[in-house]
Order: structure tokens, then sequence, then C-alpha cells
């Protein structure tokens, strides 16, 4: 087995000795790299990102932003990643390196006052600076909204970075300011080569051991001989684990990059999307073709989580209160499961048993989820949180109807924080099927919908609260489409 390595801002670095819990950003500030920040340790805050070489959508690599206080070093294995150190470019001897264009925007407008965030910010700027998309639609002529520049630059790619001294005016106008990668940029090529392949990991120290197979396969006979195994792939959820409750565990074991579970099919029936696929992958490679998940991605976390988040890990937690759940319910969805046997397929809605419990036994893995076809064409997903973004859900409700000469015959509605598992609401579909798509009909059938689930009160909302956005949501999706119809 070939020592354990990463490369930093171009040079290799071995990993050894730190521990296989050992986190991206402690391992960069072993190493004297301390732009990357520590603030929230649980990828809220965005101080901590980097840049990680992941294979592109558009071009054969992407330069891809994620939390390094989340991610496992040993993650990253003969993987690619730079610095807001490696940004600039070097100058010729005896003068300092040449200011990234990003880094020189958020210095001659005033984005940065103490400076702790900013690194992260000029990490995260940069992913979307070279999001080959974002070039293609820039126009100068174009207007700038709250959310757009006339550069293309999207300003949700910072949703995950906080800043609490200078405020985000400055930074809006950097992000807003920069131009397009030049040809001689060097991370600009490194886009038309592929990123480093991933590589088998065993990375062992004291009496844990961080193992990366290289096929689903070698995987799963893994998981037979390790059912203790500690699974990860984004590690969004694993690592604030480790960082906040101190877990440890004697096997890790690494599926975020195998192929098999990287495969997203469309075929006449249904759509397959590979568990091991990040949302960021999914939202850009469907590009709206499953609505309901398109109103979905936005308002999962930030974009910093859903470069390393997965619909595998958000199922495999079988957390109440994940977002994904309800919108894959209101989708008849299913799940694929794969043990060293072969394969059996679950509905989402018979995958829950209990708090965090599910069907998947010991040695299983999520394969991929399915989405049978064709689609509902009357969709809404309603997140009830705090915050607008970034937060999470008290309430989460999914709706996909089919409406048929002014009649609901089909109606499938998935709802999260309401329970104990996600569920259905299956006696408020059963109310709908048959029944006129009119204003009647949801102030019938809104009181069914906010008797739903066995809803409790925590200090995100209390469990009257809960209800009664349920009922609300009904109304909210029956004005929404008859605006939609008279527009």
């Amino acid at each position: 087995m070939v020592a354990a390595r990463i490369t930093v801002n171009g040079e290799e670095a071995p990993i050894a000795p730190s521990a296989p819990h050992t986190t991206v950003l402690d391992f960069l500030r072993e190493r004297g790299l301390t732009g990357t920040k520590e603030g929230c340790a649980e990828g809220e805050c965005g101080a901590c990102s980097v840049l990680v070489a992941r294979p592109g959508v558009d071009k054969p690599t992407d330069w891809v932003a994620v939390n390094a206080c989340l991610v496992p070093v040993a993650a990253l294995d003969g993987q690619e990643i730079v610095t807001s150190e490696g940004l600039a470019t070097a100058g010729a001897p005896g003068t300092p390196p040449a200011l990234h264009p990003v880094q020189e925007e958020m210095a001659v407008r005033g984005g940065s006052q103490c400076g702790y965030c900013t690194p992260g910010f000029v990490c995260s700027m940069a992913a979307e600076y070279y999001r080959p998309d974002r070039c293609a639609h820039a126009d100068a002529d174009a207007g700038t909204d709250a959310e757009h520049g006339p550069n293309g630059f999207d300003l949700h790619a910072l949703s995950g970075n906080l800043c609490r001294c200078t405020g985000y005016r400055p930074i809006r106008d950097a992000a807003f300011a920069v131009g397009t990668p030049t040809d001689e940029d060097p991370l600009a090529r490194r886009r038309e080569q592929a990123p480093p392949a991933p590589v088998a990991t065993e990375y062992a120290q004291d009496d844990s051991v961080f193992l990366r197979k290289g096929t689903l396969a070698e995987t799963l006979r893994l998981l037979r001989e390790r059912p203790d195994a500690v699974v990860v792939a984004g590690s969004t959820d694993w690592g604030v684990e480790v960082n906040i409750r101190s877990r440890r565990a004697g096997c890790v074991v690494a599926v975020d990059r195998l192929p098999e579970l990287r495969e997203l099919r469309v075929a006449s029936d249904s759509i397959e999307i590979g568990a091991a696929l990040t949302l960021t992958e999914i939202e850009r490679r469907l590009d709206g073709e499953v609505p309901l998940l398109a109103e979905l991605f936005p308002q999962f976390a930030s974009r910093l989580i859903r470069n390393g988040a997965t619909l595998g890990g958000n199922l495999g937690t079988g957390s109440p209160i994940g977002d994904s759940p309800p919108a894959l319910l209101a989708l008849d969805a299913s799940v694929v499961l794969a043990d060293a046997d072969g394969e059996r397929e679950v509905p989402l809605s018979d995958y829950f048993t209990g708090y965090r419990q599910s069907v998947r036994r010991p040695g299983e893995l999520i394969r991929a989820v399915r989405v049978p076809l064709p689609l509902s064409p009357v969709v809404a997903f309603h997140k009830i949180a705090k915050r607008r973004f970034d937060d999470i859900s008290s309430v989460a409700v999914a709706f996909a109807l089919d409406v048929e000469g002014g009649i609901v015959r089909k109606a499938r509605i998935g709802l999260g924080g309401v329970a104990a598992t996600p569920i259905r609401a299956l006696a408020t579909e059963a109310a709908l099927e048959g029944r006129p798509w009119t204003a009647e009909t949801v102030e019938a059938v809104a009181p069914v919908l906010r008797d739903e689930g066995t809803p409790m009160s925590d200090h995100r909302a209390s469990a009257a609260y809960r209800s009664a956005m349920l009922g609300q949501s009904l109304l909210k999706l029956y004005a929404r489409t008859t605006e939609a119809v008279s527009s």
C-alpha cells in the first residue's frame, strides 16, 4: 500500500503522522498554512473553506469549495487541494506573490476588516470564479440584482461563509467585480485536465484505521467483515460528531469516490441517482429536470455543505429533520440497498422504522435513490426555519400532485420535523385524491394536514406551531398554483 499523501498548493505532503480522524483544517494548520481558520467546527461559518479538484460537469475538473473542518485528511489521500495561500501567483525572485484576482478585489473594495473570515470567503469566491458556467454567462452589459452580478457570479456560492465585522456589501461588491480567468491562469488551465483518480487507502494510526476500497464489491465485503465501521461520504454529519462530540471510530470506510455510487441514469421509467453524488453534482447534472429537487437544493444548508453532502448520507443518518426525505417521499422514491449478497429495492415510505433507524441491515449500503417517471406536475417544497437559508428545518413539507381536469388524481406529500421519522401524509393524500383542486377543497383538507404526525415542542418550534405550519403549507401551495394559472 502506497503511503497516504495529499497535494497541497502543488506540493505533495505525507498525511502521517496525523491521526485518521484529523481534519483537513488541523492538518493544514499543523503545516503552517494558517489562512485556514476554525470558527464553528461544524460547517456553518466557512472560515475553513479550501478548494478541492473534483470531477467536473462542464470541464474535466471543477474547483470545489469544501469545509476543511469536516473532512478527514485521510479522505483526501491522493487528492489535490488549494488553500488561500496557494491562490497567489509567484512573482519574480525577491518579490512578493501577485494577488489572485479574487484577493485583489477583496482588498481594494474593503472586503476584509479583522480578516479572520477572509481566507474562507476568498476560497469560496474562487470556486465560483472558476465555475465554467459562470464564465459562459457573464455579461458586462447585464444589470445587477441582489443575488447575481453582471459577471454571472451567483452570490449563493458564499452562503456558507459568515462575516461578523466587515458587513457583506463590500464582499458582494468584490464578488460582482471579478472578471473571467485568463488563458495564463494556472488554476483555470488545471480544469482542462482530469482530477486525481481515487486511490485505495489504508491509513492506520494507533487503534483506528481509515479505509477506501476501489470497488463497491470490495467495500461490501469489507463491511461484512467490519459491521461496526462508520461509513462516510462527504463527512458533513460525521465531521460534526468528531469535532463537537469528540466521537472516534475504530474503523471508518469512505464510499464517496466509488464509481458504482456516482452514476446518474435517466431511463424511460425512472431516474436513478447514485448515493455518493454530491447535492451540487446532482443539481447541476439534472439541471431542473426534477422540479421538486430543484426547489429543495437551494434550501439545503449552504453551497459549501452541498458540495460534500450526499443523498445517501442524508438518508443513511435517518434524521427526522433531514431536508431530502420529505421531497423524496413526495416523489415516491425508493432506495437501492446493496450488500455482499446482492441488492434489494425498498420504497422510501417503508425505509424508516424509528428515530434514526431504518430497514438497512448491518453490512448494507445505500447504492442509489430511484425516482419513478413520469413526475407529478404540481410540486412544491416548503421549509420552515428560523433563517431563510442555511438552517435546520422546524418543519419541511414536500408536495407532488397530479391535477387533471381540475381533479386531484394523485397526491403525494412528504413531511419532516413532525414525527420520529420522515413520513407520508397519508390521511391528507387520501382526502385530496378524487376531489376538485379548489379553494373549498383546500380549506376542508388543511385541518387534516395539520393533524398529521406527532409534532413535539423544542427550541426550534412548538408542537402547535409545527401543526399550524402544516395546514398553512397546503393553503400556500394552492395560492401559488392559482397565481401560476392566472398569470
